[in-house]
């Protein structure tokens, strides 16, 4: 009797062993990844290596695409996707400066106006997905090329300058309150570090996995999907606000042309961490590391000197090994659940 409740015991803990595994494997695949191309680069141009570089050049241009990609992973977890946050990182820039210029206000309602705008942005999606029950790809293209126009619009086509008139904006994103650290990469992993404990530990996060892992089942469960749904867009657009921050005190002013193509580098940085297309599945960490796969990758080639035309090449090559790799784990994780 000892011997079976031992041998039940062992194939207990291979079974939660393998799990495991599985659940995991996209995130330490995404970091082992990380790892050979950093060394790659590295033995290419030991410069690359360099603090300087790693800190002023590869941490600081993962920060506003990591900070949009946390908002997309809880949108894609859903079973959605965002396609408005690059646009929408460029109007509420441009929101937020036009608004501080006139009325002469201080860092701190700067940035709590951006995080509003941007947050209303999100819920605005998430209100034609689940009231006017438009395809998330639609609603949010639409939002795209909105956001893109009405930046333009905004903005009278001209950039609008933050540093010379809002004393210690551009301390947001290029002070140190951490000595030789930006404060940029500080706000990311403070991002990552509360997004992380919304997704594990809060009704929100619960309902955002149970909404993408089967909405049919979560609503008969009684869950008002729709509500959970607005706020799930409207954190999206929250990090959206605070990327659209952090960016325009990196530049010193609010960009209304700025935007389009990042929202696919976060889609692309939750992809390659781990985060399934079909929902139901990701993490944070994952995600923040997607993003440094996708901040290092196109640091190395600009410090190899590859053509621009090239490194579009490369990266998009990337991100069809990361879709790929995401079906193949899918259809594993198929094959062991049958």
């Amino acid at each position: 009797m000892s011997e079976v409740t031992t041998a039940g015991t062992k194939a207990d803990g291979g079974n939660k062993v393998s799990a495991f595994i599985r659940r995991e494997i996209g995130r330490v695949t995404a970091l082992a990844s990380l790892f050979v191309i950093f060394t790659f680069f590295t033995v290419m141009r030991p410069v690359f290596a360099s603090w300087a570089n790693v800190s002023g050049g590869i941490l600081m241009s993962t920060t506003v695409i990591g900070l949009m990609a946390i908002g997309v992973t809880f949108v894609i977890i859903t079973g959605g996707i965002d396609l408005s946050v690059g646009t929408s990182m460029a109007l509420v820039g441009v929101i937020t400066g036009k608004t501080v210029m006139a009325m002469n206000l201080n860092v701190w309602s700067g940035i709590l106006l951006g995080l509003v705008v941007g947050t209303i942005l999100g819920a605005i999606n998430g209100i034609l997905i689940t009231v006017l029950k438009l395809p998330p790809f639609i609603a949010t293209l639409a939002t795209m090329k909105g956001a893109q126009g009405l930046a333009l619009i905004t903005s009278d086509l001209k950039p609008i300058l933050f540093t010379t008139d809002v004393k210690g904006w551009d301390s947001i994103a290029q002070g140190n309150i951490i000595p030789n650290l930006p404060n940029a990469v500080l706000i990311l992993l403070v991002a990552a570090i509360v997004a992380s404990i919304i997704l594990n530990k809060t009704v929100l996060g619960r309902y955002t996995f149970a909404i993408g892992s089967n909405t049919e089942a979560t609503k008969l469960s009684g869950v008002k999907v729709d509500r959970w749904l607005i706020a799930v867009y409207a954190l999206c657009g929250f990090f959206v606000g605070l990327s659209a921050i952090v960016m325009t005190s990196r530049l010193g002013s609010a960009q209304p042309d700025l935007g389009l193509g990042y929202e696919l580098e976060a889609i692309a940085a939750v992809i390659i961490g781990g985060t399934s297309l079909l929902g139901g599945k990701g993490t944070i960490s994952g995600t923040i590391i997607g993003a440094l796969i996708m901040s290092v990758l196109i640091n190395g080639l600009r410090i190899l000197e590859l053509q621009q035309e090239w490194q579009y090449v490369v990266v998009g090559a990337v991100i069809l090994l990361a879709v790929y790799g995401d079906n193949v784990r899918r259809r594993r994780a198929g094959e062991t659940t049958h």
